[in-house]
């Protein structure tokens, strides 16, 4: 089992299988050594966890588990990429945020906190990264969060 893996494990969690493409796009893409995840949407055994709006409803608590969610997602298509081995990963290089909210909410970034935490959680300094956190009007099936990865491969 990788690092990657233990550190999940110690975490309590475990990644899903990773989520077939529902349009014309992939769920990852290499170059090089440069994965592209497709943004992922928080969803956990086949259903959406948070749906809504920040500022209308869904709160900043629930919105940081979305981003969570997001990450495991992300993760799992990594494990993929990895050929099974997350210890493949060199470094987190961007994370992309998006959160469904309404015109006043300000706290996109604690949103997408779930997933920079997660990425730091699993592979330390590794999972250090940029990162660009926007509120959105709206995202496919009424998501509360979408977040889309940029990783470098050993």
């Amino acid at each position: 089992m990788s690092q990657a893996n233990l550190k999940l494990a110690a975490l309590g969690l475990t990644l899903p299988a990773a989520a077939a493409p529902v349009a014309n796009y992939v769920g990852y893409t290499i170059s090089g050594k440069t994965v592209y995840v497709s943004g992922q949407l928080p969803f956990q055994d086949g259903k959406l966890t948070c749906v809504g709006r920040l500022g209308a409803g869904v709160t900043v608590d629930e919105g940081y588990a979305a981003g969570r969610q997001c990450g495991l997602n992300i993760l799992a298509h990594l494990q993929v990429a990895c050929g099974g081995d997350l210890d493949r990963v060199a470094r987190v290089l961007r994370l992309g945020g998006f959160v469904n909210s309404t015109p006043e909410f300000t706290d996109a970034p604690k949103c997408v906190n779930g997933a920079s935490d997660l990425m730091v959680a699993v592979f330390g300094d590794a999972g250090r990264h940029a990162r660009a956190a926007v509120g959105v009007a709206s995202l496919p099936a009424g998501a509360a969060v979408e977040v889309d990865a940029v990783v470098e491969l050993k």
